[in-house]
């Protein structure tokens, strides 16, 4: 497949784009802002002038904002959900005119989290539980029109965004605050989550733990509500090195 990458650090892209060109395949890199209108609705014009036509649209941006809520300010809530909601909502009506072009499929970056609120996570929780909202809506609103949707919803995954803190910008040097045990490989979360993309899936649920935590919401809340409290405390907001 023909890759076209989107983010805010270009650098970091056009790396990751040469590695992907090295291996045999096609990427380009393009820098973009979810919460910048008009940001994706550039980089499907660039691709069209070179006659190419996305085919699967991924709203991948995101990041947690940790803290109680009473610690927290509606700055805090309106930052994380200028990125988390509005900019899945950006994402996708700067691009269902190309995906309806190509019969294609819009998926969404969900997260375990968007079925299991967290201590201490209620930013991060209130927006995956909207993006989930989104995505349930969309199977029925697109019906007929040849675009498909599909919700990821990860559980722990090896990535930079327990690295990023409240106000989204990113210590490398942070320390993962989850075992490494139970995180997933990036690899490994990809090709499930492509997997599920190319089959056309409503949702994939990425790990096993994910899937247990889901059950466990539906069937034991109280329980569930005892293991986020306790896992909650062992998640504070990523500081550098320096401070």
């Amino acid at each position: 497949m023909r890759v076209a990458l989107v983010a805010r650090r270009l650098e970091q892209l056009e790396s990751l784009a040469a590695e992907l060109r090295a291996a045999g395949g096609e990427a380009t890199a393009h820098a973009g802002d979810v919460t910048v209108d008009g940001d994706i609705a550039r980089v499907v014009a660039e691709l069209a002038r070179q006659d190419v036509l996305p085919g699967i649209v991924i709203a991948n941006a995101g990041f947690g904002i940790v803290g109680k809520a009473q610690d927290l300010s509606l700055a805090d809530y309106r930052r994380q959900l200028e990125t988390n909601v509005f900019g899945v909502l950006r994402t996708f009506y700067e691009t269902i005119g190309a995906l309806r072009q190509s019969r294609g499929r819009f998926v969404i970056m969900g997260s375990v989290a968007g079925h299991v609120s967290n201590a201490r996570g209620s930013p991060y929780a209130m927006s995956k539980f909207a993006v989930r909202a989104f995505a349930e809506a969309l199977h029925s609103d697109l019906r007929g029109t040849g675009v498909g949707c599909t919700l990821i919803s990860p559980g722990f995954v090896e990535s930079d965004i327990r690295r990023v803190d409240n106000r989204g910008e990113l210590h490398p040097d942070a320390r993962e605050p989850i075992p490494p045990w139970l995180l997933m490989p990036t690899a490994k979360a990809a090709r499930i989550m492509v997997n599920g993309i190319l089959e056309g899936s409503y949702e994939v649920i990425v790990t096993f733990h994910g899937r247990l935590f889901i059950f466990m919401a539906r069937h034991l809340p109280r329980l569930t509500r005892f293991v986020t409290m306790r896992a909650a405390r062992n998640r504070p907001e990523p500081k550098s090195a320096s401070g």
